[in-house]
């Protein structure tokens, strides 16, 4: 009887949220973008998300010039599809009406070839390849065993002594980017102009100066502080209401 109830409570969610939605995609088509950010809105206020959801959401924001929460939601977005064209291309299209140009650290060496090599693909994307690797083992495996010539036998052989290792790089690859993705604390400065100190305190010394959309890293929060890294390793202290945080 329980089961039966959740699940119509659940579909009656999913209903509503869905009307909600087509009601805020309406909205948006006949430019009432402040309507249909309330829809929307109304739909994460019942704890329902979504990438088309974040996107359309992010689309009227940006409609209103208001970028620092446009940014926020096409990230938002970003992080459920990162492959996603449309997100990236209106992502790059939002930034571009942000003040600050902050350039990003360079990695060099054996970690610039790693990082290059896991952001390739998602950790899901390398989790589905390590899959398919393993299919392939599988399979020449099976083409070893029932192979009937010596020179097909060898081919197999050698493929079973080398799919292992892409594997295992695989493998690899995922385990590190979702590594990478769970330390990493992304926010988005909301503020319009935004003082970072070089302490935790209102009459510490200002280190420097960020505006509105501008994409941190918090690295450590202390009360009612939050210790933030940009792209270029710069740090400074912020309060905890002037930024929000993606995850």
């Amino acid at each position: 009887m329980k089961n039966i109830i959740y699940l119509f409570l659940f579909l009656t969610q999913t209903f509503w949220a869905q009307s909600v939605f087509d009601n805020g995609n309406d909205q948006y088509r006949k430019g009432n973008y402040q309507e249909a950010i309330k829809a929307y809105e109304s739909i994460l206020e019942g704890k329902k998300e979504s990438c088309d959801l974040y996107f359309n959401l992010a689309n009227s924001y940006y409609k209103l010039n208001k970028i620092a929460p446009a940014i926020y939601y096409y990230e938002k977005a970003l992080l459920i599809s990162p492959n996603d064209k449309d997100i990236r291309n209106n992502l790059k299209f939002a930034k571009n009406r942000t003040i600050d140009d902050i350039k990003e650290t360079q990695k060099v060496g054996f970690e610039k070839l790693l990082r290059n090599f896991t952001g390739l693909f998602h950790y899901n994307t390398w989790g589905i390849i390590s899959i398919g690797f393993s299919v392939l083992f599988l399979l020449f495996f099976m083409g070893y065993y029932f192979s009937q010539t010596a020179i097909f036998k060898r081919v197999f052989f050698l493929g079973m002594l080398f799919i292992p290792f892409l594997i295992f790089a695989a493998i690899g690859a995922a385990i590190f980017d979702k590594n990478d993705y769970q330390s990493e604390r992304p926010a988005i400065v909301f503020e319009e102009i935004l003082s970072v100190k070089n302490e935790p305190r209102e009459n510490a010394t200002e280190a420097f100066v960020l505006h509105e959309g501008t994409k941190v890293y918090v690295l450590e929060t202390i009360e009612n502080w939050k210790k933030i890294q940009l792209s270029d390793e710069t740090e400074g202290w912020v309060q905890k209401e002037a930024i929000k945080e993606l995850k």
